[in-house]
């Protein structure tokens, strides 16, 4: 019997044609084959869906191929610069150490208390819903990277020590909250809010944190010639460095709403904000459900797929003699496919589009064997473009009723409206 969300998508999880599974033992960084990056994702489609699906994958091409000029062009020949890669050859240790002990814990350690939180009205003159209270929340952050190596370097980056956070509120009293984490270079609130239907889920009695990555919006450095520029531009250990701050400030989000006495607290994420959700799912059990929505899963497999960074970073392995299968391991640290998730598979889903080119199916399907195959809903689109957005909006909202997560059911005839119209 099909779940919920397969009967309100068009492509049902069975259409995936990827019969075999990709990692059959542990660590899943040895076990993944090194030709992973060349499989192709197929689906049994017919009729509209498989229009649908074929044109948002020549769209995503385009889009793709421009992302990864920028960041072969801009970012990542200084994660390869001989400097940079002796660097990374010398540390890798530390960070794969952490990786195989598979205990995520470990490496992200739950932050201090008491931090002092700033809250300032929102002015944003591109986007303010007309809701209740928007506040812009800061503080400073007290991470330090876990390597005592990198740890000088890492606190050069003041802007970057400043985490940023939008928070919506009813204003009456705590409500369950939605964690929202944004993509790579997609920082500004409007173009999250919007993107991810989060008005809709605040008329529905929710409240609303849309928090801002390290090196993102106002984290960037002065001169960084794009948004999330310093995330992959200063070598792989950098890397798992600026996971680790993401995860801790988000922790420290977390136990600012947790003090203000919100009840439930969830995570959502898109394409980067989908590999950051999963991998808090591994260390905060306080999350009532993780919806990672198009999510990247192996940074160092997406690096080799998308042309021309995977020439770039082939080139890079080459000249440090590292095979793909060590450099998966030197990033380990940082991906949910390292560890247990904290949550049951109950409170899982995924969802991900069938056309999707910047992070394939694959990647999701990988994620959602690890999950002990969770809820999974597919839409017929590419990563930008996500066609029937309605009908998983639907689901995550189904989804969420059925796991008792509440928010005073404010689901009247206009939101119901809403939501079919954007079916």
């Amino acid at each position: 019997m099909a779940s919920p969300a397969q009967r309100v998508s068009r492509v049902a999880n069975q259409a995936y044609r990827q019969s075999k599974r990709a990692i059959t033992g542990s660590p899943w960084w040895q076990h993944l084959p090194e030709d992973f990056p060349e499989w192709q994702d197929e689906f049994e489609l017919s009729g509209i869906a498989q229009l649908m699906v074929g044109g948002t994958k020549k769209i995503d091409d385009v889009i793709r191929t421009g992302l990864a000029t920028m960041a072969g062009l801009l970012a990542i020949p200084t994660t390869l610069k001989p400097k940079q890669v002796a660097i990374d050859r010398e540390q890798r240790a530390f960070y794969e150490e952490f990786a195989r002990n598979g205990d995520a814990d470990a490496f992200y350690q739950r932050p201090k208390r008491g931090v002092n939180m700033r809250r300032q009205k929102s002015n944003y003159l591109q986007y303010r819903p007309n809701i209740g209270h928007i506040d812009l929340l800061s503080f400073e952050s007290a991470f330090e990277a876990i390597n005592p190596a990198l740890r000088e370097h890492y606190s050069s980056y003041k802007r970057n020590a400043t985490a940023w956070a939008e928070h919506w509120q009813h204003g009456d009293k705590p409500r369950p909250t939605i964690i929202v984490i944004h993509g790579f270079t997609a920082d500004p609130y409007w173009l999250n809010s919007r993107f991810l239907a989060m008005p809709w889920f605040y008329e529905q009695g929710y409240d609303v944190l849309m928090v801002t990555l390290p090196f993102h919006g106002k984290r960037q450095g002065k001169f960084s010639p794009f948004s999330g520029h310093g995330y992959f531009s200063h070598g792989f250990c950098h890397m798992n460095e600026t996971v680790a701050h993401a995860i801790h400030d988000i922790r420290v989000f977390m136990d600012y709403l947790e003090d203000q006495g919100v009840p439930q607290m969830g995570v959502t994420g898109i394409s980067l904000g989908g590999y950051t959700s999963a991998l808090l799912a591994c260390v905060e059990d306080r999350l009532a459900f993780c919806i990672p929505n198009v999510p990247v899963v192996s940074i160092m497999d997406i690096m080799l797929e998308w042309f021309p960074t995977s020439f770039i970073v082939r080139t890079g392995l080459k000249l440090a003699g590292m095979s793909i299968t060590e450099a998966r391991a030197a990033v380990a640290v940082q991906s949910a496919l390292t560890y247990p998730t904290k949550l049951p598979r109950e409170r899982l889903m995924l969802i991900a589009g069938a056309g999707d080119r910047l992070a394939p199916p694959k990647h999701t399907h990988l994620l959602w064997e690890h999950w002990q195959r969770c809820r999974l809903h597919w839409f017929p689109g590419n990563h930008l473009l996500h066609l029937d957005q309605g009908r998983y909006l639907k689901a995550m909202r189904n989804f969420l009723q059925h796991i008792g997560f509440s928010a005073e059911a404010n689901a009247n005839a206009s939101v119901e409206a809403g939501a079919t119209a954007r079916s």
